[in-house]
C-alpha cells in the first residue's frame, strides 16, 4: 500500500506546481485541464483551463493535486503538513527559505531533541510544511 497526499487547490494548482518543480527538484508528471476532458461540460468557464488532476515527483515519492470546483471541502488547508526529511541543516534551511518566499515562517529552523533541525512554514500557496533533518541522518 502507498499513501499518496492528494492537495485542492483554489484556482493557483498549476502555479503551485510549478513553484515546488523549481524548490524541490521535482517533476510534474501529468498535468491535465478539465478542457478536453469528459468534465469539461460540467464545470464553468472560468475552470475549463485550470486543473483536472496533476502528479508532481518529488524524487520516489508524488503528491497528486487539482483545482476545486464550488464549494467542495473548507476554504483553506488546515489539519495537515507535508513533511520534507532531508539529510543535512544546509538543505533544511534551503529549502526552508526557498519554500517561504510569499509564505510565512511558523516556526523557525532550530534544533529539537530528535532533529538537528526542524522547522515550519506556510507557503504562498496556503499548504504548511515541516522541514526535519533527523539527528540519525
Amino acid at each position: 500500500m502507498k499513501v499518496v497526499t492528494h492537495l485542492v487547490f483554489p484556482g493557483n494548482c498549476q502555479a503551485a506546481l510549478q513553484f515546488y518543480e523549481s524548490v524541490l527538484g521535482a517533476r510534474i508528471r501529468q498535468l491535465f485541464p478539465y478542457r478536453g476532458s469528459p468534465m469539461e461540460s460540467m464545470v464553468p468557464a472560468q475552470m475549463k483551463d485550470k486543473v483536472l488532476h496533476a502528479v508532481l515527483e518529488i524524487g520516489d515519492n508524488i503528491l497528486m493535486a487539482t483545482d476545486r470546483v464550488g464549494r467542495t471541502g473548507s476554504d483553506g488547508m488546515s489539519g495537515f503538513a507535508i513533511t520534507l526529511g532531508v539529510d543535512t541543516p544546509a538543505e533544511a534551511e534551503r529549502l526552508l527559505a526557498a519554500l517561504a518566499a510569499g509564505g510565512e515562517i511558523t516556526m523557525p529552523l532550530q534544533e529539537t531533541f530528535w532533529a538537528r533541525r526542524f522547522g515550519m512554514l506556510v507557503d504562498r500557496f496556503g499548504v504548511p510544511w515541516m522541514i526535519n533533518c533527523d539527528k540519525a541522518a
